[in-house]
């Protein structure tokens, strides 16, 4: 049997609070309620044949509470006429929340309502569309709301976030933030406050107007004769971008390498330097005008991640050429192969043929499953070897 039961009924309006549809009512006025439940009964052969199972279903949907029931007359032939349930409703927004035993959390949304309509009013329209998550925030609301009420007195204030000054609010609570804040600016402040180029939740700084921490470019001089000629007394330095992008050295090459052992155990090279990589992101080369006048190798791990990252490298330079990726040293060192935890398969338009051959054998799990060779697993002749060979 088929039929609808409580716990159908209450799964039913549970899946509405679940998508956010009860909160979302209370701040658009939408005519959620009363609403007809989905709701299915016995057939008159079921009322024929099972009239004690029909009788038990129909007192305990009778016996619910907070909904509403219609009934309907039937006559059996051996107990008479009776009545049994046609149409179940759930009425009222309040009578959805106290099925659920959500008065709690329906009250503190409607005092966080409240509150943002006599602040910013601007932003009932985002809590209609991300409800559930203003009870996760209603803790911290009332300073996020503070927080807009500064930024709407100071336009793009170029301080560090670390210098803004509000009761209550320190720097780690605006950083910790920094995503749900961009969605309330956006919607809040006047457009010309906002730099519409800084997207994400990284750019929060630069998108209203704060200053940034500066990005950091570290690199190896690998011509012990071009440190000579720079006077530098050190190999492993750390400059901000700005400074690096202003340098202009006089090298021919420059590596990329995101393994901080390879960085630092990389082999001479004459007129070139290595610089530590960081992963996805390059935006500490973004201004680097200079590079795109050097010759640039990229090593990353022969993974799928890998690939990816010498695929978003070619988006800025993209005369970048990969070394130490290829299948001959994938398969050289079968024994420290290892698995990619979490491996992509998206494609990748940059690659050349060649490495495109050694990402699919990748992605398609064509040798093994989530297969990967890290680049520090490789063997250290295997690298002079190949560094020499670039001439």
């Amino acid at each position: 049997m088929k039929w609808t039961i409580p716990a159908d009924l209450k799964a039913e309006v549970q899946r509405l609070w679940d998508n956010g549809e009860i909160l979302r009512a209370a701040v658009s006025n939408d005519p959620l309620f009363p609403r007809k439940m989905r709701f299915r009964g016995p057939t008159s052969g079921e009322i024929a044949t099972s009239f004690d199972d029909v009788r038990r279903w129909a007192a305990s949907i009778g016996g619910m509470r907070h909904f509403r029931t219609e009934w309907r007359e039937f006559h059996h032939r051996v107990f008479g006429a009776n009545e049994l349930p046609s149409t179940v409703w759930m009425d009222t927004w309040e009578g959805a929340v106290a099925l659920l035993g959500k008065q709690a959390e329906a009250a503190v949304f409607q005092r966080v309502l409240e509150t943002t309509r006599e602040r910013w009013p601007g932003l009932v329209a985002w809590m209609a569309k991300r409800p559930l998550q203003v009870l996760d925030l209603a803790e911290a609301w009332v300073r996020l709301l503070d927080v807009v009420d500064w930024m709407a007195a100071h336009p793009r204030p170029d301080i560090y976030v670390r210098q803004v000054d509000i009761e209550g609010v320190d720097s780690k609570f605006i950083e910790a933030h920094r995503g749900v804040l961009s969605e309330w600016l956006d919607c809040v402040l006047p457009v010309e406050n906002v730099n519409g180029g800084a997207t994400g939740v990284r750019q929060f700084e630069r998108r209203f107007g704060f200053r940034a921490k500066p990005e950091r470019v570290r690199f190896r001089v690998l011509d012990p004769q071009a440190r000579l000629l720079m006077g530098m007394e050190v190999d492993d330095l750390t400059v901000d971008a700005a400074a690096f992008a202003r340098w202009d050295p006089d090298v021919s090459r420059v590596f990329m390498t995101e393994n901080e052992i390879n960085f630092l155990a990389f082999p001479r090279v004459e007129r070139a330097l290595v610089i530590f990589g960081g992963g996805y992101g390059f935006e500490a080369l973004a201004g680097v005008k200079w590079l795109e006048n050097r010759r640039i190798y990229y090593w990353g791990d022969l993974d799928t991640h890998g690939f990816a990252i010498l695929d978003q490298l070619r988006s800025r330079f993209p005369g970048v050429t990969s070394i130490l990726m290829d299948k001959e040293t994938l398969l050289t060192f079968e024994s420290h192969w290892g698995e990619e935890v979490t491996p992509t398969v998206k494609d990748l338009p940059r690659l050349t043929a060649e490495e495109r051959e050694v990402y699919d054998l990748l992605r398609d799990n064509r040798i093994r499953r989530n297969l990967r060779l890290e680049q520090e697993r490789i063997g250290f002749g295997w690298v002079e070897e190949r560094l020499a060979a670039l001439g």
